[in-house]
């Protein structure tokens, strides 16, 4: 009997201790530490959509706690009655607020604004709340208009665009672009087939002018050389005493030319005096007449004595 007692006792304790490990374990799981110490307050709700047990109290993005129960207040219908455990080094004064607020991935905490007052809330004791907005709330409130005006703005431009496309007179422009379009591809053929045929004989062309061009230059550099050499020959003439005898025959002129100017000199009595031009004159038909007469009796003037 004593052996069999102490089985069942063995067998009573084991079931208590594996009971205590479920418990603990599923608390455990939930992220809840029943070994840590902690202060007990409560905070109610409209409403705690999103929020669950064991969600992470927070102050300043510390989290210093977790909802430990969320239950549904019967003596305050529309109250919802959330139990915080926060760690005891924590005291809340009085005009603390605890505000549920959502994260960018929607999950739900509680954010903590820790008060100034000297007066603190009794552990146990009700903390002030507030229903505070997510970060997907503010960004549906500053997106939305935003949005909703761009939605404006595309539908105003859906309708003019329907307007324009609908418009008769588009028809008829793209119909006369499609002419234009087989006008251009037709004349791409024409230029295609004139190229054909015209670009070579151009080349061919072009080809023997360039050929001529090369003959020409060959020509010109003869020329260069030739005028090469009449630079170095005149280089080598004796320029300065060619200029000084130019110089005084240019200067022999002008005397020549100022002694026919000038009335009494022998040439210009020659060239100006209108007696002494009719004194030739009749000086040389009288020697004319004599050496007509000595042609035709020259017996006159010539005797000849034959011994």
């Amino acid at each position: 009997m004593k052996k069999l007692a102490k089985r069942e006792i063995g067998i009573g304790v084991s079931v208590i201790v594996a009971i205590l490990i479920l418990i603990f374990g599923i608390e455990f799981l939930k992220g809840i530490n029943l070994f840590r110490p902690a202060n007990f307050y409560m905070a109610y709700y409209d409403n705690v959509d999103g929020l669950d047990i064991s969600a992470p109290v927070k102050v300043n993005g510390f989290k210093v706690g977790q909802v430990r129960e969320i239950n549904f207040n019967y003596e305050k219908p529309g109250k919802t009655e959330v139990v915080l455990a926060l760690n005891k080094n924590l005291h809340l004064p009085v005009d603390s607020r605890a505000t549920i607020t959502s994260s960018l991935m929607g999950e739900a905490y509680i954010e903590i604004d820790v008060g100034t007052s000297p007066e603190l809330i009794p552990v146990g004791g009700e903390v002030a709340t507030s229903q505070g907005r997510g970060l997907l709330d503010g960004l549906s409130d500053s997106l939305m208009p935003k949005v909703n005006e761009t939605l404006t703005i595309v539908d105003s431009l859906l309708l003019n665009l329907n307007t324009v496309v609908s418009d008769p007179s588009l028809r008829l422009a793209m119909g006369n672009l499609s002419g234009i379009s087989d006008n251009i591809m037709g004349a791409s053929v024409g230029l295609n087939s004139l190229m054909n045929r015209q670009v070579p004989a151009l080349m061919n062309n072009a080809n023997g002018i360039v050929g001529s061009f090369g003959n020409v230059m060959t020509r010109v550099d003869t020329i260069s050389g030739n005028l090469a050499i009449l630079s170095h020959q005149l280089a080598d003439m004796p320029l300065s005493e060619t200029m000084k005898n130019l110089n005084a025959t240019v200067a022999n002129l002008e005397a020549f030319s100022s002694q026919l100017k000038n009335q009494n000199s022998t040439l210009g009595l020659l060239m100006n005096d209108p007696e002494l031009y009719n004194r030739l004159n009749s000086v040389a038909a009288s020697v004319d007449s004599l050496i007509v007469d000595i042609k035709r009796n020259p017996k006159r003037y010539i005797s000849i004595k034959l011994l």
